[in-house]
């Protein structure tokens, strides 16, 4: 067992593990710890803890020391130049003429590196601007570009739910979601309404989707023929949640009727899935497929916190 402490750079963020040594801490200190990049400082979110060595990622950073009132001086003081950073960035971009818009500026906590957040359609030549910036920062300069999603969890906002944005309040990694979760989880396949602030499929939809995996492995796909109390029939429909099923069935008059069971109730003789198209689906196809497209780009400039 080792004793650790976990601490978060950013709110929301990624909670990292460092090794506090002979020092106790309290949930809402702020520390100083060593990281690849040199000192940072972080708000302690889990005070002193024994962790199996296994479940830890080696090797373990140290806690330097509490952070003083130096310490939270200095970092106040570099958000303060954190906004002037963002004014003269945002200067020289127009100066270069480059399309890009700048997001955020970050200072690293010892003034060793200053991080500049920007999101462009496509790669970006930045040299020009990278040499004008270190020339007036006189440190380390750093352009990273990031996605939309990074983008609209940097500046915040509230989700159709009417709750702060997830990515602003507690989300420290973005989940893979993808149409299909939609799709099995019966929500509407329009675009509108199954998108999140950023333009992207909302993160919630990832939340649920491993109760409806395992829910959908005990049911028949729809099409499936089964049989039934009354007869064999076919799965019209399926309620994942409640485990029911809406079967198609024909009565001796050849007349067709439908009836919903448990699934317990039938038997699956074959599940094979209907191929046809939902009408809001169809509808919205080409939205949909650029939707997935976007969510596969995204992917690739999908950014987080990165805390070594």
């Amino acid at each position: 067992m080792k004793n650790i402490i976990g601490v978060r750079f950013k709110k929301p963020g990624k909670i990292y593990f460092f090794d506090p040594g002979h020092l106790k801490v309290n949930t809402k200190d702020f520390v100083i710890v060593e990281t690849l990049q040199g000192e940072e400082y972080g708000e302690v979110v889990i005070a002193n803890r024994q962790m199996p060595e296994e479940k830890i990622v080696k090797p373990l950073k140290k806690v330097i020391r509490v952070a003083t009132y130096k310490d939270k001086k200095h970092y106040e003081e570099n958000k303060k130049k954190e906004k002037e950073a963002f004014a003269i960035c945002e200067k020289k971009i127009k100066e270069h003429k480059l399309e890009m818009t700048l997001i955020d500026v970050e200072f690293k906590f010892d003034n060793s590196k200053v991080l500049f957040y920007f999101t462009a359609d496509g790669r970006i030549d930045f040299r020009e601007l990278v040499k004008d910036l270190a020339s007036i920062f006189r440190t380390r300069i750093e352009l990273r570009q990031i996605g939309v999603r990074d983008e609209v969890k940097r500046i915040g906002g509230n989700g159709v739910c009417g709750r702060e944005l997830c990515c602003c309040s507690f989300l420290g990694n973005f989940e893979t979601v993808s149409i299909k979760m939609a799709k099995e989880q019966n929500l509407s396949l329009n675009p509108a309404k199954i998108s999140g602030n950023c333009g992207r499929l909302m993160c919630c939809l990832k939340y649920e989707q491993d109760v409806y995996e395992e829910k959908l492995k005990k049911l028949p796909k729809i099409g499936a023929i089964v049989k039934t109390p009354e007869g064999e029939g076919t799965v019209e429909s399926v309620e994942t949640l409640k485990e029911k099923v809406r079967v198609k069935l024909k009565d001796d008059a050849g007349d067709f009727y439908y009836k919903k069971y448990d699934a317990g109730e039938v038997k699956i003789i074959k599940n094979t899935e209907t191929e046809a198209m939902d009408p809001e689906e169809e509808e919205h196809l080409q939205e949909l497929e650029e939707l997935e497209n976007l969510e596969k780009l995204e992917k690739n400039t999908m950014m987080e916190d990165e805390i070594e």
